[in-house]
């Protein structure tokens, strides 16, 4: 019954008030936490980031919003959340009246994410956006636009980049550890045997250089600390019956950087690679695997050794304990909605180029 009289709520059933930010009311006192609302509560809300913020020290799981009653009586339950804290999507907007939610994370199809950040930052909410950001480059602006307006702070859930050893191995190319870079390799990709999941939609921005092709992008930028200024790529399926119309199972793409520099990245759905290669003039790193939740490592040349171990879910409740730290403190995001929109810029080009067989510049 509670969750029957959540979903027949609607929005003029809850006093309006004015949209406000917690952490930027004025005679507000600081606090330790932050609370986190969940919206979707797929695969990766349920088994990674609600147990991983049993873990955190600076945020914790305050509410969600779902389309199913039945998970928000299962959630209510598992984690002793309010009522008054469970949403849908009809009713999402009243989440502005709620001070116990400071930041929404968004965690929906790809095709969702403009709507729901948007919505998120017009109710004065800090918002967190899954990977990939967006489907085009003009909805992450647009996102963008929406959180510096409503003064709210947006972060894209690139969990790497929070994670030790992708810092080591940054640090190390940008110390010149292995001098000027001359190529770089990296792949990510695994079996994916759904064949009704949204990746697998590509209205919903399925495909695999959305979902796994930004990991392979987040390599080649990082590696070389820049941006392409052209590429070529190729898509194909060998299982044309589950990605239908174009939709591409694997991504390959060659990337040229303006010091120089060449990438080929690789991402597929239909087979399991997860690999960093960098070759510099005076030495190689590699890291293997290099994107993975757990077992991250690595070497380079002068036997450097890359590997600080830890367990799942520990990348994910890292990455939001962060986040939560540079709000708390109103510092600028690690990873800003400016990072996201970088790579979904060269996503959308990399469709271009596979398309068209011929080389996109990118300006």
């Amino acid at each position: 019954m509670a969750s029957r009289r959540i979903f027949l709520q609607q929005a003029g059933l809850v006093a309006a008030s004015v949209a406000y930010s917690p952490l930027t009311l004025a005679g507000w006192q600081k606090k330790d936490r932050l609370g986190i609302a969940l919206v979707g509560l797929g695969y990766y809300s349920t088994d990674l980031l609600a147990p991983a913020l049993q873990q955190t020290k600076k945020c914790y799981l305050a509410g969600i919003v779902t389309g199913t009653p039945s998970k928000a009586e299962q959630w209510m339950k598992k984690y002793n959340l309010p009522e008054k804290n469970v949403y849908n999507y009809q009713n999402f907007d009243q989440i502005a009246n709620n001070k116990d939610i400071d930041v929404v994370y968004v965690v929906l199809p790809p095709s969702m994410h403009r709507e729901y950040v948007i919505r998120a930052a017009n109710a004065g909410k800090h918002v967190w956006c899954e990977k990939p950001m967006a489907i085009t480059e003009r909805e992450c602006q647009d996102m963008i636009d929406a959180c510096r307006k409503n003064k709210q702070k947006l972060a894209i859930g690139y969990r790497l980049q929070h994670e030790p050893n992708t810092k080591q191995y940054v640090k190390l190319l940008r110390d010149g550890k292995i001098g000027k870079i001359k190529t770089v390799n990296c792949a990510a990709g695994y079996v994916e045997n759904r064949t009704n999941h949204w990746k697998q939609k590509k209205e919903l921005g399925g495909g695999v250089m959305y979902d796994m092709g930004v990991y392979s992008l987040q390599g080649a930028r990082l590696a070389t600390g820049e941006e392409p200024i052209s590429l070529t790529a190729e898509q194909s399926t060998s299982r044309p019956e589950i990605y239908k119309n174009g939709l591409d199972e694997t991504s390959v793409a060659r990337l040229v950087f303006p010091s120089g520099a060449v990438a080929n990245i690789r991402t597929s759905f239909g087979q399991n690679v997860n690999y960093l290669k960098v070759v510099g003039e005076k030495g190689t790193l590699n890291m293997e695997p290099y994107s993975a939740y757990a077992g991250v490592k690595g070497e380079a040349t002068g036997g450097i050794v890359i590997d600080h171990p830890y367990q799942v879910p520990w990348q994910q409740a890292n990455q939001m304990d962060d986040d939560a730290d540079h709000i708390l403190n109103n510092r600028a995001m690690p990873v800003p909605g400016e990072e996201g929109l970088k790579d979904i810029r060269i996503v959308e080009a990399i469709y271009r180029a596979a398309k068209s067989g011929q080389s996109v510049k990118l300006t």
